[in-house]
């Protein structure tokens, strides 16, 4: 039988966390012998903002090498950059036909972007929701790994390939959300009742996976706690519990365990020994990132057969598409 198909696709900020590494990408890892993965750098929705252009191209193939770095086979995963692949483009356009002005301005998103872009509010930003349902209709996408924050995304794209298979016939599959059993959900080092945000102001609240031991440890070292002084695991301590999910998904600890061995010990201990653990389980992504940003042939290579064989199956989905609506399509003499 078929594998089914998952598609996901990052921006090229060129910051990729520790919380994207426990929340998506670690998990990306054991999808990719069962499942048919399509993995992007996004770059065309990068540029709804705006982008030093050398500085785009830098974090577009520093991407790229973290996706290699963190464990994702190119030969088992289908990894491209997405303005590589014009048919995103194409069929978004389609697609921006069939959508209302009313569903795009009620995105949360477009809200967000728009109240802290207004001397910037282009039409990228409102049509971006069209171009990211292009990215997984393209690709007959069984399932997406989404999380809160783009649940309203994926309900487009969802609602998109109805309104189309209504009103053509079947064309495009209707992609489900994917959730993990296990899902590696990271907070703020600084403001522990947020997500850990490679957006965050404050470079303190983030750990990235390219960072140095140094860094690290003075991260951790200045995460916020409370003034309780003992090691436990609730609501109420919101910096120690996560501190302590932290240091458990990546030592393979149990919370239970790791309260016990830190009984009586105060927070600059754990945070000591965190550090630690934290500098170690990333050493080797680091390491491999550096090797593989100084070996610009061979990320040539991985992008380029990424770009080839999404084309095909793009191609494959656009080309049903055009006859659909009308489109006579190229023929090459």
């Amino acid at each position: 039988m078929d594998k089914k198909v998952i598609f996901s696709g990052a921006q090229p900020s060129g910051k990729m966390t520790l919380g994207n590494y426990l929340g998506a990408i670690q998990n990306w890892t054991k999808l990719q012998d069962e499942y048919d993965c399509f993995y992007s750098v996004v770059d065309l929705h990068a540029i709804t903002v705006p982008q030093v252009a050398k500085d785009l191209r830098a974090n577009t193939i520093g991407l790229l090498a973290q996706y290699l770095a963190c464990g994702l086979d190119p030969e088992k995963n289908t990894i491209f950059i997405q303005s590589h692949v014009s048919a995103h483009t194409e069929l978004m356009w389609i697609l921006n036909t069939m959508s209302y002005m009313g569903e795009l301005s009620r995105m949360t998103q477009f809200k967000d972007k728009s109240q802290k872009n207004e001397l910037n509010l282009n039409a990228g930003l409102f049509t971006y929701p069209v171009l990211m349902a292009s990215d997984i209709l393209l690709y007959q996408t069984d399932l997406v790994p989404v999380g809160q924050d783009q649940k309203q995304h994926l309900e487009l794209a969802r609602d998109l390939a109805t309104r189309f298979n209504y009103k053509y016939s079947d064309t495009f599959k209707i992609p489900e959300p994917y959730i993990p059993k296990e899902v590696g959900r990271v907070m703020s080092l600084q403001e522990p009742i947020k997500k850990m945000s490679k957006s965050d102001e404050n470079e303190n609240a983030y750990i990235l996976l390219i960072d140095d031991a140094d860094t690290i440890k003075r991260k951790i070292k200045r995460s916020v706690t409370d003034s309780l002084g003992v090691i436990s695991y609730n609501d109420e301590q919101a910096g120690i519990k996560n501190l302590l999910e932290i240091y458990s998904k990546l030592s393979n600890k149990t919370i239970e365990e790791l309260v016990s061995m830190y009984e009586g010990k105060g927070y600059g201990v754990l945070k000591e020994d965190l550090s630690e653990v934290i500098i170690e389980s990333l050493r080797p992504i680091r390491e491999k990132y550096l090797d593989l940003l100084n070996n610009k042939d061979y990320l040539e290579t991985v992008y380029a057969n990424g770009a080839n064989r999404a084309e095909k199956v793009a191609r494959k989905t656009l080309r049903k598409v055009y006859k659909k609506v009308g489109l006579i399509e190229r023929k090459f003499i």
